[in-house]
């Protein structure tokens, strides 16, 4: 079917008339939609198109797309996807839901704010730590729930983009030939160091039908709440991949506008609420993946768009250059920041990890949230007093240095962040780095009673439980000294995080060492 075949349906979704209002009818076209903005609605209408990857050129086609469609999103956000209307014809010309013939089908959704697209917030700075929070425990969510593929490979489900990626990249007038092959080989290499990953996860249903097209223009805040939206309807082999691939492309996007720390924190809260910390060492090369199909895609349109063609080209280099970065490994390391209640631990854990390591940086591993999820607790609720006894406690330290090991193993650097006020605490951690042959920094945090107690009265507790009592004891109990590096948190977050990177660039390369 031509699309001028649609022009009638077009006609009718441009005038106000067809929704009973007296606005003028706004309408947005993607390579595959038009989208018609009347009032508080929007209508998608899909394009009637035939492509390698989809096919809408028949009305029955299309009304099945987006009936798809509808379903799929309601996973993530009911509240904006209200149905699907057909359009028929009428006595008068097309109307929607009559009794006469299918001319054609759209998804009938809610309207919202373009200023509530995280894409719009990320632009202002006003993603804030909260909104991530909720967006990682939003994608969880999806992932738990999302249909898993008992079939899938792994390593196929990987090499079948990058088939694509390399042959589109071989039609592209873009990309200078030997940076393409280098980039080919580099993707080639990391695949076959990661094929044994891979497969494992996809035996144990990591590989699931997933979002497929998770990037910051299709989440919003609707109503107080995240919500994902658009998701990849039309192919459901595109969008039945590896969950840590379906994350790659938000972490990359992230990461593309310079928005690294946002990216980290993704990651870490991601991990701490699926449980899944395996995948993590796939990360960099996901999002390289992820990089490179951004690169041919807008190579395309600038080789159509003459226009735009400069602009296009610069942007499609830089995303093909993020993947090429991506693709570098980087040697693990071990940084573990102690110190009690009040002294900055979480918030330089999340300052340091963007620095560290290959994006989206290291792994955050923290006491509190180990805690509660050792008696699967959410890591905002508290925990009944027996859960503080000294052999949980105990417990505790021993599950972040098990997780520690294996993370560095797999050639991930790791930030543990924990009171570490004990010998013994300190001695396990520092032997994991010597285990693994992984450089290590130790830091103890530290400021003064005073202000130790004015922050816990104003401070967001995150995962901790500590109150005044807590602090009380730790200082009762405080070390005076430690074999760890002193730095006074007095001062601001970034002068004590430069120190800190400071001593790390430093021993960086450096075989285990103690302070």
């Amino acid at each position: 079917m031509r699309q001028e075949d649609q022009e009638t349906t077009r006609a009718f979704l441009s005038d106000p008339h067809s929704y009973g209002i007296t606005d003028t009818v706004e309408r947005i076209d993607t390579h595959i939609s038009h989208l018609f903005l009347a009032g508080n609605q929007v209508f998608k209408l899909k394009r009637a198109v035939r492509l390698p990857y989809l096919d809408f050129s028949t009305p029955e086609q299309r009304l099945a797309a987006c009936e798809t469609e509808l379903r799929l999103n309601r996973r993530t956000a009911p509240e904006l996807y209200l149905g699907v209307r057909r359009i028929t014809a009428g006595a008068n010309g097309p109307e929607f839901d009559g009794s006469g013939a299918l001319l054609d089908a759209v998804v009938e959704m809610r309207r919202f704010d373009q200023d509530a697209l995280f894409e719009s917030m990320a632009q202002r700075g006003t993603l804030t730590s909260r909104y991530l929070d909720e967006l990682a425990q939003e994608i969880t969510a999806l992932h738990a729930n999302a249909r898993v593929d008992d079939d899938a490979d792994g390593v196929d489900n990987i090499r079948s983009v990058l088939r694509v990626n390399a042959e589109a990249f071989r039609h592209s007038s873009v990309f200078a030939k030997a940076d393409i092959a280098r980039l080919v080989a580099a993707f080639n290499g990391a695949l076959e160091t990661h094929a044994a990953r891979l497969d494992a996860r996809a035996r144990t249903g990591q590989i699931r039908r997933c979002h497929g097209d998770l990037h910051l223009r299709n989440i919003c805040l609707y109503e107080g709440r995240v919500q994902l939206f658009d998701c990849l309807e039309f192919n459901d082999a595109l969008a039945t991949v590896d969950v840590f691939y379906d994350l790659a492309f938000l972490v990359m996007d992230l990461c593309h506008r310079g928005l690294r720390r946002e990216a980290s924190q993704v990651v870490n809260r991601y991990c701490d609420a699926s449980g899944q910390e395996d995948g993590y060492v796939l990360m960099p090369f996901f999002m390289a993946l992820r990089a490179a199909v951004r690169a041919h895609v807008i190579a395309t349109q600038a080789e159509t768009e003459a226009r735009e063609r400069d602009r296009l080209a610069e942007e499609a280099c830089a995303y093909f250059d993020l993947a090429e970065h991506l693709l570098v490994p980087a040697p693990a390391r071990l940084v573990a920041l102690g110190g009690l209640s009040g002294s900055g631990k979480s918030t330089f854990a999340a300052a340091l990890a963007p620095h560290l390591g290959p994006a989206p940086g290291a792994r955050v591993i923290g006491s509190d949230r180990t805690r509660k999820a050792m008696f699967d607790t959410a890591s905002d609720q508290p925990l009944p007093p027996e859960a503080y006894s000294a052999e949980v406690s105990a417990r505790v330290y021993t599950v972040i240095a098990a997780r520690s090991k294996r993370l560095l193993a797999d050639g991930v650097t790791v930030i543990v962040e924990a009171v570490h006020d004990r010998a013994e605490d300190r001695a396990r951690i520092a032997t994991v780095a010597a285990a693994t042959g992984a450089p290590f920094d130790g830091f103890w945090l530290q400021a003064d009673p005073e202000a130790l107690h004015a922050r816990l009265k104003i401070r967001d507790p995150g995962a901790s439980d500590a109150d005044a009592q807590v602090l009380a004891n730790q200082l009762a109990r405080a070390p005076k000294s430690t074999d760890w590096q002193p730095v006074s948190t007095a001062g601001t977050v970034t002068d004590s995080l430069t120190g800190i990177l400071a001593i790390v660039t430093e021993s960086r390369g450096k075989p285990f060492h103690r302070h």
